[in-house]
């Protein structure tokens, strides 16, 4: 079990991590930067469209769909370095988990 946690945890975050990263790039417009900074802030802050507390389920389809709305706008700023610095720091945080890896990714 502790394996596939660390898998969730690691597949979960990679996203995030991603658009940190494009953020920090200089050659991301500014425009874009400040679309990245809201959509992790609302992941980050209480503030909340849908209340989780109210729909537990349902109270986290407003976070997903704004880091998934983002990572698909974004995806075209990700590089191979971003990805590589991003695995990097995943090896680091959730050692590699190869029984459940091949199933999630």
């Amino acid at each position: 079990m502790s394996s596939y946690l660390k898998s969730i945890g690691r597949v979960s975050a990679r996203p995030i991590l991603l658009l940190y990263y494009v953020m920090q790039s200089k050659d991301t417009p500014w425009k874009d930067k400040v679309t990245i900074f809201c959509a992790l802030a609302y992941l980050v802050l209480p503030i909340d469209i849908l209340d989780a507390k109210r729909l537990p389920i349902i109270g986290w389809l407003d976070e997903i769909t704004s880091l998934a709305v983002a990572i698909q706008r974004m995806s075209k700023y990700i590089t191979p370095k971003m990805e590589a610095e991003t695995d990097a720091v995943l090896d680091r945080w959730f050692p590699v988990c190869t029984e459940f890896e091949e199933v999630i990714v």
